[in-house]
């Protein structure tokens, strides 16, 4: 197997940086979400119920418990903790030493913990994603980073301990969960548009936050988008056996197909840090020879008397590419229907199966790509404990074996976990699974060590993106319209570019218009607020309060209406979209509308109890309520862009002034070498001349004779 240390410097360094982003965007929304004057005021969520301290952090792992002990609300310690959390994943970013198993537990226990008091603000895929990677990268990460001069070239550690592959392969294989059951889903859930392969038609105008590349993008051609469909579908249910194929170049177009749909979706919407994540997973699909130029640099000649087995199975390994491709390549053809128009320069498809023949065939799949997995685990322990028998020395030979068992067992226990959730996708095979594994996932369930995925399962919107405008009024009679900053709503302003932030609230408005408000109780708190005329809240709906129509008095009514939205016509002069009316979302209500009151009632949303007064003279208190102060004026997407660059100059720095690989001297650059002794890697005496491939390794010139 190839090594993979560079790899797993990537995939960490690239979970610290959607930990950063995600802790920083989450941060400039506590207020206006969590706050005592917040949507839903998170110190409604952690009620001591009398039970044992240590009983109450495991049935609700949060460290919030604990804030009050620091003079804090829940709100002012999820604070602290988004802050703390940002900063310490910044820290793993930028300083190696800081990438072990103990900064990365505290990252995931602090993501955890927030999602603890998230309600429905944190109900989303990625939030589940990044825990169940988070904690993967605590297996992932060593104990200690070792000295830089101990890093071979290649990227990988001297003297590697022989169990740091397993864990890694578990990112594989949740990277194949994610993309397998989010291809299998959007055909499970008999979405007419997904089996019409029409479902890119709708996507770019219908997604939650679209992107000013969406107009575009939904405005190509009928055909393309079909076509695109049918890629999809190979790419999330064909390609992802591949990522435990032992040939690294089909390994490597599975990468590359990945990465390539990702990039897609970055540039066509606006999905938070979520696509980041993915890019991060895939990751396990490389190994060090294909993120280093060198990596057949400083390896001896094979002789001849081995040179033909290696060309044997190069041809085999060909063979079976050529093979697997031809495979594809005629599945898609022959169960999409293509068919290439000359005349039209375009290639019609179809969906040439029925639902019944992909339950059966899905049917079929489930257990043996569990079985894949097995096996692909099989021979990546084989694999550690055949290196643990090339360790040298008792004592570390000891050590070597207790983390290859205490990883090993993880490995194989997350494993088994896994396969619960991924089974959701097929009932029958799901009811089948070893009884063991749905108790062992009974018992962690709580703490999203393992996730069911499913994006994009059914197209909404088929007949018009719905969306819900919020009006104000201060008589009832002449009404404004309150603008977000990001979602839908001016027909002439363009949909903005807001990844890698989340506006959480602009989400959970696109959910809120799929269905009756009653649907969402939190909007019901939504309408409080604004009636009370709370500026945490307002700033989620615009930062800059002068734009907001009601910034100098509250209105007296508000009311939703629920519109569809359409793409504007290519030519249409300044627009964007355009809409039409359909229903009253919300009725008008007031202050001590019975209305109001009963519904907060219904909604468990009315404050029976004010918040308790915490000591104004608390210095971390006040620490965190002048930070608030100097980062509030700046937009959530501008704090996080300018994290970004700020973090890509650092980088750039670290470049430009760290310590540089050795290389040999220019003098020995000049100098002839001696002609080499017959044998490529054979010793040639005590005063023989380097042969001109450096065999042993070594970056030292020889001395120059004078």
């Amino acid at each position: 197997m190839a090594a993979s240390g560079l790899p797993r410097r990537l995939f960490l360094q690239g979970v610290a940086a959607v930990y950063a982003l995600a802790f920083a965007s989450l941060y400039t929304q506590i207020p206006g979400l969590y706050g005592a004057e917040g949507i839903l005021p998170a110190r409604r969520t952690l009620r001591p119920q009398g039970k044992g301290r240590w009983r109450q952090l495991w049935e609700t792992p949060t460290l919030l418990w604990e804030a009050p002990q620091l003079g804090l609300d829940t709100a002012q310690g999820l604070e602290l903790l988004s802050l703390l959390g940002a900063l310490l994943a910044l820290g793993a970013l930028l300083l190696r030493p800081l990438r072990n198993l103990f900064v990365y537990l505290l990252l995931w226990a602090a993501y955890l913990s927030a999602c603890q008091v998230g309600q429905v603000f944190l109900y989303f895929q990625w939030d589940s994603l990044l825990l169940e990677t988070g904690f993967l990268a605590v297996l992932v990460a060593p104990l200690r980073q070792p000295p830089c001069h101990k890093q071979t070239p290649q990227g990988g550690l001297a003297g590697a301990s022989p169990h740091e592959a397993l864990p890694f392969w578990l990112v594989r294989w949740l990277l194949f969960r994610l993309m397998f059951a989010s291809g299998v889903v959007k055909l499970t859930s008999r979405c007419p548009a997904w089996w019409g392969l029409t479902a890119l038609t709708y996507h770019y105008e219908t997604q939650c936050l679209p992107t000013p590349a969406s107009w575009f993008a939904h405005h190509l051609p009928i055909w393309l988008h079909k076509l695109s469909v049918v890629a999809t579908f190979l790419i999330e249910i064909a390609v992802p056996p591949l990522f435990f194929a032992p040939v690294h170049r089909l390994r490597l177009a599975a990468f590359y197909s990945q990465v390539l749909l990702q990039v897609l979706i970055i540039i066509t919407g606006n999905y938070n840090f979520f696509n980041l994540l993915t890019l991060v997973l895939t990751t396990a699909l490389l190994d060090d020879g294909n993120l280093t130029a060198e990596a057949d640099s400083g390896r001896c000649r094979k002789t001849p008397a081995s040179a033909w087995p290696r060309s044997l199975l190069a041809l085999l390994a060909l063979l079976l590419e050529c093979t697997i491709y031809g495979l594809l390549a005629y599945g898609t053809v022959h169960y999409f229907g293509l068919e290439v128009d000359w005349e039209q320069l375009a290639v019609h498809s179809t969906t040439t199966f029925t639902f019944h023949q992909f339950s059966q065939w899905l049917k079929m799949v489930i257990l043996p790509t569990m079985w894949l997995g097995v096996a692909s685990l099989g021979w990546e322990l084989l694999t550690a404990f055949w290196r643990w028998t090339q360790v040298r020395g008792w004592l570390r030979k000891f050590c070597t074996a207790v983390q290859l068992f205490i990883f090993g067992t993880a490995t194989v226990a997350l494993f088994v976990i896994s396969l619960v959730p991924y089974s959701y996708i097929e009932p029958s095979t799901h009811g089948r699974l070893w009884t063991g594994a749905h108790r062992l996932f009974g018992t962690v369930e709580h703490l999203q060590l393992a996730n069911s995925y499913g994006l994009f399962r059914r197209m909404t919107g088929l007949g018009g993106r719905p969306e819900v405008v919020l009006e104000g009024s201060y008589d009832g009679q002449h009404w404004k319209e309150i603008e977000f900053m990001y979602k839908p709503g001016n027909l002439s302003r363009p949909p903005p570019v807001v990844a890698p932030h989340q506006p959480r609230l602009d989400w959970q408005m696109w959910f809120a218009a799929l269905g009756p408000h009653s649907h969402s109780p939190w909007f019901t708190s939504l309408v409080l607020r604004l009636l009370q005329g709370r500026e945490p809240v307002i700033r989620l709906i615009q930062n800059d309060v002068e734009k907001y129509p009601f910034h100098k008095q509250p209105p007296t009514y508000v009311r939703a209406q629920r519109y569809k939205y359409w793409f504007s016509h290519p030519g249409e002069q300044s627009q964007w979209w355009r809409r039409q009316w359909v229903e009253e979302f919300f009725p008008p209500v007031s202050l001590g509308d019975p209305l109001l009151d009963a519904l907060l009632r219904q909604f468990g949303l009315q404050d029976k109890s004010p918040p308790r007064a915490r000591s104004s003279g608390n210095a971390l208190a006040q620490a965190l309520h002048w930070i608030r102060k100097q980062l509030s004026p700046l937009e959530a997407s501008t704090l996080l862009w300018g994290l970004l660059a700020a973090v890509g100059a650092i980088r750039g720095m670290q470049a430009l002034l760290g310590p540089r690989p050795p290389h040999a001297s220019p003098v020995a650059k000049e100098e002839k070498p001696r002609p080499a002794p017959k044998k490529d890697c054979g010793p040639a005496g005590k005063t023989a001349a380097p042969a001109p491939d450096n065999c042993s390794g070594s970056a030292q010139a020889p001395r120059r004779k004078k």
